[in-house]
C-alpha cells in the first residue's frame, strides 16, 4: 500500500478552498479535518465497543463515582462504553468501600509525597474484554491509579487526563525501582487504541506494553513532565522535603554544602519525566516477536527516555515530537563535580537523554518527525554492545534533530548524519514478520509539527468539541 502524503504547507489556497491536489510521485495531498483522527497503525481494525446508544444502560455506562467505574470494568459486566463524566479521584484511600473490591486493588504505598500517603494509589485491572471504549466528552482528569489491561482485545481509550502519580525516590536512591507506579500497562493484549489523552509525571513508566501485546496505536496524546510552577505536583512534593531535610537523606545530601543544589535547581531537575514507552519487559522473552505498536501525532514535552525503547516486535514512530529543551537546561545545574559527589553517596540524580531505542533484533522506525534537545536520539543496544543478540535495528528518516543550536534534516543512514544508531554495530533495518507495513497512513511535514500538535486541535486530552458519537467511532 501506498503512502498518502499530505503537506499542511503548501497549495495554501487550495487546501483553504478544500481541494485535492496531486502531489510528488501522485500521492494525494488532502485538506485536514476529522479524517486527520481516523484510526491507523497497528491498531488498525480495532473498533473498541462500537456506536452504542446513551440508552442501552446495559452496555452504556456513565461514571460518575469510583463506584461507578468498579461495576462498570468489573470482568464479565457485559459493559461496552464507559464515559467519565467529571474527574475522577481513585486512590485507594479516598474510594469508599464498596468500589474496594476487583477491578480495584491496593497498589504500593506512597513513601515521600504529601497528598498520595493521604489519598494512597490503587490499580485498575480491565481483564477478558473484548470490544470496549472508555472515554470522556471533556477530557476529565483520572488521579492516583494505574491501569492494567490484561487478556483484552478491541479496546479504545480516548480523551482522558492521567495524573498525580509521582513521588520522591529516597528508598532506591533515585533509582525509581520500587513503586512500579505506571499509568497504563498492556499485557497479554491485543487490539488497543489510546488517542487524545495527556500523561503527567509519573513514578516509572507512562505507557508500557508487555507479555506479546500486538496491534497497539498510541496517537494524538501528549506525554510531559511537571511545569515546575509555584503549586505543582513536583513543586508540593519537594516543599514537604525541604521543610523536614533530616528525614530524607538523599534530599538533605543534595542540598548540602557537599553538593551545593538550590531547592529551586532539584525541582528543576526533578520535573522531566524519566521514562516513556517500555516495549517488552523482559529480555528475550519469546512473546517479545508480537509486540506491535504504532506512535503517531504525539507529543513528548520533557520525557528523558523510552520513546520507545523496544526489546523486539515492531515499532512505527511517525509524525512525533521529541523536545527535551526544558530536561536539556535542567541538566545543565548538575556540575561534573556535583555529579561526582552525588554518585560517591550511591545516589541518582541526574537528566538522561535518550530517544528511540531499538534492542533485541526488534525493528523501530522513526519518520518525518522532530528531535530536538536529545543527546542521543537513536539507541541500538542497552545492555552490551559487543553482543548483537541484544542489538536491535533502528531507523530514521527524513527527521529534523536539533541539539545546542545545531540543526539537521534527514536520514539515520545519511553520511555524517548525527541520527546513526549508538553504540552497537548497525543492524540493516527490516520489519520482523512482514517486508512492509501492513496499513497505510497519512504524514504531515515535520515542519509544521510544532504548530499541529501544540496547537487548539492538537495532541493531548480536551482538545477537539467533538460530539459524543465521534469519540465512539474510529474513522471519519
Amino acid at each position: 500500500m501506498r503512502n498518502k502524503i499530505r503537506t499542511l504547507c503548501s497549495g495554501a489556497l487550495a487546501l483553504a478552498l478544500g481541494f485535492t491536489l496531486l502531489g510528488a510521485g501522485g500521492s494525494d495531498v488532502k485538506a485536514a479535518g476529522n479524517a486527520d483522527y481516523n484510526l491507523t497503525g497497528f491498531s488498525q481494525g480495532n473498533a473498541g465497543g462500537g456506536i452504542v446508544s446513551e440508552s442501552d444502560t446495559a452496555k452504556y455506562r456513565k461514571v460518575y463515582t469510583a463506584n461507578d467505574l468498579q461495576a462498570a470494568l468489573k470482568k464479565g459486566s457485559g459493559v461496552k462504553v464507559v464515559e467519565i463524566m467529571n474527574d475522577l479521584h481513585l486512590g485507594w484511600n479516598e474510594i469508599p468501600s464498596a468500589a474496594q473490591t476487583s477491578p480495584f486493588a491496593k497498589h504500593n504505598d506512597a513513601l515521600t509525597h504529601p497528598v498520595l500517603k493521604q489519598t494512597g494509589v490503587s490499580k485498575v485491572t480491565i481483564d477478558g474484554f473484548n470490544g470496549l471504549t472508555i472515554f470522556s466528552a471533556n477530557g476529565s482528569k483520572i488521579k492516583h491509579a494505574a491501569f492494567s489491561i490484561k487478556r483484552s482485545s478491541n479496546v479504545v481509550i480516548r480523551n482522558l487526563e492521567f495524573d498525580e502519580l509521582w513521588e520522591w525516590d529516597e528508598s532506591t536512591k533515585g533509582d525509581y525501582d520500587k513503586n512500579d507506579w505506571d499509568y497504563i500497562t498492556l499485557e497479554e493484549s491485543s487490539g488497543v487504541w489510546i488517542d487524545h489523552c495527556t500523561f503527567n509525571k509519573a513514578y516509572d513508566g507512562l505507557v508500557d506494553s508487555k507479555k506479546g501485546t500486538s496491534g497497539v496505536t498510541i496517537s494524538w496524546s501528549l506525554f510531559k513532565g511537571d511545569d515546575g510552577s509555584s503549586n505543582s505536583w513536583v513543586t508540593q512534593q519537594i516543599n514537604e522535603l525541604e521543610a523536614n531535610k533530616s528525614a530524607y537523606p538523599m534530599y538533605n545530601y543534595l542540598r548540602s554544602s557537599d553538593v551545593g543544589l538550590s531547592k529551586a535547581d532539584i525541582i528543576a531537575v526533578a520535573s522531566s519525566q524519566k521514562k516513556g514507552h517500555l516495549v517488552g519487559s523482559t529480555s528475550l522473552e519469546a512473546a517479545n516477536a508480537n509486540l506491535s505498536m504504532t506512535l503517531h501525532h504525539n507529543l513528548y514535552k520533557d520525557i528523558q527516555d523510552r520513546m520507545p525503547r523496544l526489546r523486539g516486535g515492531n515499532v512505527h514512530a511517525y509524525n512525533i515530537i521529541m523536545d527535551a529543551s526544558g530536561a536539556r537546561a535542567a541538566k545543565g545545574k548538575i556540575t561534573s563535580a556535583m555529579a561526582s559527589a552525588i554518585s560517591s553517596k550511591g545516589y541518582k540524580f541526574d537528566v538522561t537523554s535518550n530517544g528511540a531505542i531499538s534492542t533485541e533484533s526488534g525493528a523501530v522506525l522513526v519518520e518525518k518527525s522532530v528531535i530536538k534537545d536529545v543527546v542521543y536520539p537513536v539507541r541500538n543496544n542497552q545492555t552490551d554492545p559487543s553482543d548483537a543478540a541484544y542489538t536491535g535495528k533502528i531507523r530514521v528518516a527524513d527527521t529534523i534533530y536539533s541539539l545546542d543550536g545545531s540543526s539537521f534534516r534527514g536520514d539515520s543512514d545519511a553520511t555524517g548524519s548525527p541520527l546513526g544508531p549508538v553504540p552497537a554495530a548497525i543492524k540493516a533495518f527490516s520489519w520482523n514478520g512482514f517486508s512492509s507495513l501492513p496499513y497505510s497512513y497519512s504524514v504531515d511535514d515535520p515542519s509544521t509539527l510544532n504548530a499541529r500538535l501544540s496547537g487548539s486541535n492538537g495532541a493531548g486530552a480536551g482538545k477537539l468539541s467533538w460530539s459524543k458519537e465521534n469519540w465512539l467511532k474510529v474513522a471519519y
